[in-house]
């Protein structure tokens, strides 16, 4: 599926978070009397709540009348079955978060008081099956409209006007729905008399209705959503919704709504299949499904309503003025594994993903964060571990940020690199020959002062200019693994002298180190002296006077010498100076 990031203006925050308030009732107001039993509850709407839960009894925070019902994003509520006459009603409205469900509010409840109903209800009429209707499935159930002031339904059934055969009159209790006890004669038309009641008495000259049962003994079972499944939440805006086929179904009637039976988004609309694709469900609501197969003879009946959650307006959802998907999720592309070199520099991680947001943190092989490293699109790694980058943008509905987090998990391995146990430094003339020894075994290759190259295999630089120069030693078989090296500009080499006079003058007769100024302090091990053949001539000790250019009792001729000194860490100078007479 293609994305295409959109960029929503807003405040950046890393969280989402609501300071909700509790809604204030419109009516009836708290404290109110006389209120009609088939009043309808209705408060003020409260920005970025996806559903309200809506609990009614006779004590504060009661259930006892309705329990704990959503009603989505709808700020009203009428109580099915109608309330108790002359009686202080309590109503509790919960704010509901399908996302994070701590953040949950239970608010206060208000009470009013019902009036005092003095006379018989009025009647009610059938809702399903419809008066008048033909082919209704023999196992139908029976529904009707609340009476009001209604407590009690007198209910009659017969295959005759004022019939009694299939169901004798009887009270059968504040209800609206009946399944009668047997299956009715098909090919028939059936009577029905429903008559509501309470202790005022009975409703007068209520109609008696009827319908006909289809010619054949044939019903349908429901079927059930297989996605989004019943109760799932972060549901995206634009799915294709799908439910198991029901055996003998040619259709399927679909009804969906923000309320529990609502159909205020679709309403009874004929499906031949077990899917259909749906454009642009809103963010973070919640809707209710009702899906009832049918077939040119009967329909399913007392089929459920199911309930789902829409994501929290990240997407994808369908854009009609590009015609194409749209994803608020960041499109992150990142390599999952990369590799550190042992005793190297530490690595700078990047992306180039555009987003509002950036979060590198090392986590927990389950995922939970330990230390958080970074919040830009770079981050310095030094240590291998486990690692996660998150990418967010942020969608606004109802003013609220939304984070719309993209992730990608990531190792970072630590290998050996290149070990070096030193480099020879030798100054000739006004240019150095560097030498590095490498310690460690494997092919390695080898740059000076750039980190790109070119590379070569010798490990000798020769005409290096004075002055800082970085080499660069790379492991040819672990790619990326290079160790680079500072060689500063070295003090201690320019306390060997360039020659000596040792004609007995007094001055430069003897050829010794001599510090020089602001120079480290330095212990050398061995100071050597070798000919033009390697011959070594002469050992100087640092703290003796030095070499006077005798060799064997004789003194030598006038020429280029050599030497070679050891420092107690390891580092070597080497160099050639001058014997002059």
């Amino acid at each position: 599926m293609l994305k295409r990031l959109v960029l929503i203006i807003s405040v950046l925050a890393p969280i989402w978070a609501i300071a909700q308030s509790c809604p204030r009732f419109l009516s009836p107001l708290p404290g109110s009397t006389d209120v009609p039993v088939e009043t309808t509850i209705r408060w003020e709407e409260i920005i970025g709540v996806p559903s309200y839960n809506i609990s009614i009894g006779t004590t504060p925070g009661g259930r006892d009348i309705v329990n704990e019902t959503a009603v989505g994003t709808n700020t009203s509520f009428t109580p099915p079955f109608g309330l108790p006459d002359d009686t202080e009603i309590f109503v509790t409205i919960t704010l509901f978060f399908f996302s994070d469900q701590s953040q949950n509010v239970i608010c206060p409840s208000i009470s009013f008081t019902t009036e005092e109903v003095t006379t018989p209800p009025s009647c009610t009429q059938l809702r399903l099956p419809e008066n008048g209707q033909t082919d209704v499935n023999f196992r139908t159930n029976l529904r009707w409209d609340y009476a009001p002031g209604a407590t009690s339904y007198l209910l009659r059934i017969g295959t005759s006007s004022g019939g009694t055969e299939i169901f004798g009159e009887t009270d059968i209790g504040n209800v609206l729905r009946f399944n009668p006890p047997t299956d009715l004669p098909i090919n028939t038309e059936i009577f029905v008399q429903i008559t509501p009641l309470n202790e005022n008495g009975v409703a007068l000259n209520c109609t008696i209705e009827s319908f006909f049962t289809a010619g054949i003994a044939q019903s349908l079972d429901c079927t059930r959503l297989t996605f989004p499944v019943d109760g799932a939440t972060n549901v995206p805006l634009t799915p294709l919704l799908q439910w198991e086929e029901v055996a003998g179904a040619t259709g399927y009637r679909i009804t969906i709504g923000t309320t529990p039976g609502g159909d205020d988004i679709v309403r009874e609309q004929v499906f031949r299949s077990t899917s259909t694709f749906v454009i642009n469900f809103d963010p973070n609501a919640l809707l209710f499904i009702t899906i009832v197969p049918f077939n040119e003879l009967v329909e399913a009946t007392d089929c459920g309503i199911e309930s789902f959650s829409t994501a929290v307006g990240c997407g994808p959802f369908f854009d009609p003025s590009l015609g194409d998907f749209v994803s608020l999720f960041p499109e992150l592309d990142f390599p999952s594994a990369f590799v550190i070199c042992e005793n190297s520099e530490p690595i700078t991680l990047s992306t180039s993903t555009i987003a509002e947001s950036y979060r590198w943190a090392s986590i927990t092989s389950r995922g939970t964060e330990i230390e958080l490293f970074s919040e830009t699109t770079e981050v310095v790694i030094s240590e291998g571990g486990l690692y996660r980058l998150d990418v967010t943008n942020f969608a606004d509905p109802n003013g609220n940020n939304i984070p719309c987090t993209s992730s990608r998990q990531f190792t970072v391995d630590v290998i050996p690199g290149p070990e070096i146990s030193s480099v020879d430094v030798e100054r000739i003339g006004e240019v150095l020959q560097l030498t590095v020894n490498v310690a460690s075994t494997g092919q390695y290759d080898f740059a000076l002062n750039d980190i790109n190259g070119p590379y070569q295999d010798s490990n000798v630089f020769t005409n290096v200019p004075l002055g800082n120069n970085i080499v660069y030693v790379r492991d040819k078989n672990q790619d990326g693994c290079i160790l680079a090296i500072d060689i500063t500009p070295d003090l201690i080499s320019e306390g060997f002298p360039k020659f000596f006079t040792p004609n007995g003058d007094g001055i430069n007769d003897f050829w010794q180190f001599q510090p020089p100024p602001n120079a480290d302090e330095i212990e050398f091990m061995s100071i050597s002296i070798f000919d033009r053949y390697g011959r070594l001539l002469f050992q100087v000790q640092q703290n003796s006077v030095g070499w006077d250019g005798m060799f064997n009792g004789r003194p030598l001729p006038s020429s280029d010498y050599w030497f070679r000194a050891v420092a107690m860490d390891n580092r070597v100078f080497q160099g050639h100076f001058t014997l002059k007479r």
